[in-house]
């Protein structure tokens, strides 16, 4: 999907998926692409004399494949934080900055996208030139990434509650809960870090004016004061899976010392029955009347003593 944007007369932002022709694609402030067919890929190679990236080379981790000029402009590859299936994922989009026109490439809807669509629809103003809409993206990128925060941190309060409050609650199910927050958290870390290197090499090499650098370096003071924040989430749920774990141990160390010590009470009496039991003409006790009840009585003593022990001692 191709979706064009440009100014109207009272400075709103407007889009258009329709009159893609050489004039109107290169007077369009704005280029969304959108998981583009093969149609829509000739048609903005035809405009701009080069390849789009691939899917490959969107993700390519490399920081001199995320972030480089040449002829066509400035190109950025940044990260952004969206849920698939109830489960968070970051997603690379491609930017490219010219003078004229910024052109996005993504290979699906992102919310953040969305929801800059919309205000720029009703805020005049917010999407006057191309370093304008990349900006306003960034910012409701770290905007969507605190909240992002905020909400790990509110289930960890009530996986806290799980794991240190209610004996009742199953151990395992607080793990799982946590192995998701902790995906989620390394996810956000990674986006604020990428962003960080993003906005880095615009203050760099995109000769921003003074109105869009200091937003920049405001974006950048955003993410340094989210990074810390970020750190204290991992340390809570290290702490967490630590103390579920150990809990998990001690519920394991108290079975195993149930076993040990039923082992230990009945191996006497199985002693004294396997004596007994022996097939020998010599045994003094196999003529004896009281045989029987003493064997039984030996068995019952030597298996209660141990016990008895046991408890004295304060190991029950």
């Amino acid at each position: 999907m191709l979706i064009r944007f440009h100014l109207d007369a009272q400075q709103y932002l407007i889009p258009a998926q329709d009159d893609f022709t050489s004039k109107t694609l290169g007077a369009a402030l704005w280029l969304d692409l959108v998981n583009p067919d093969d149609e829509e890929r000739e048609l903005m190679e035809s405009l701009h004399s080069q390849p789009l990236p691939d899917t490959e080379d969107v993700e390519e981790i490399e920081a001199s494949a995320r972030s480089y000029q040449d002829e066509a402009g400035l190109h950025v590859h940044s990260l952004f934080l969206h849920k698939v299936d109830e489960r968070h994922r970051n997603t690379s989009v491609a930017f490219t900055l010219t003078d004229t026109q910024l052109i996005t490439l993504r290979e699906r809807e992102i919310p953040a996208f969305r929801l800059l669509r919309m205000r720029a629809r009703r805020q005049r103003g917010l999407a006057e030139d191309p370093v304008a809409i990349l900006l306003a993206l960034f910012e409701i990128k770290i905007d969507d990434l605190a909240d992002t925060l905020e909400e790990v941190y509110t289930q960890l309060e009530e996986t806290s509650n799980l794991v240190l409050e209610d004996n009742d609650s199953p151990i395992e199910d607080a793990l799982d809960e946590l192995a998701r927050q902790e995906d989620t958290n390394g996810k956000v870390r990674l986006c604020l870090m990428d962003t960080q290197r993003a906005l880095s090499f615009l203050l760099r090499r995109g000769k921003l004016s003074a109105e869009h650098a200091e937003t920049a370096r405001e974006l950048l003071r955003d993410i340094d004061s989210l990074l810390p924040h970020n750190s204290f989430v991992f340390d809570k749920i290290n702490f967490l899976m630590d103390a579920a774990q150990g809990f998990i141990s001690i519920k394991q160390s108290q079975i195993i010392k149930i076993f040990s010590i039923a082992a230990v009470v009945f191996l006497p009496p199985t002693v004294i029955a396997s004596i007994y039991g022996m097939n020998f003409d010599l045994m003094p006790e196999l003529q004896w009347q009281l045989g029987y009840p003493w064997a039984l009585g030996l068995m019952f003593l030597s298996g209660v003593a141990p016990y008895v022990f046991f408890k004295l001692k304060g190991w029950l």
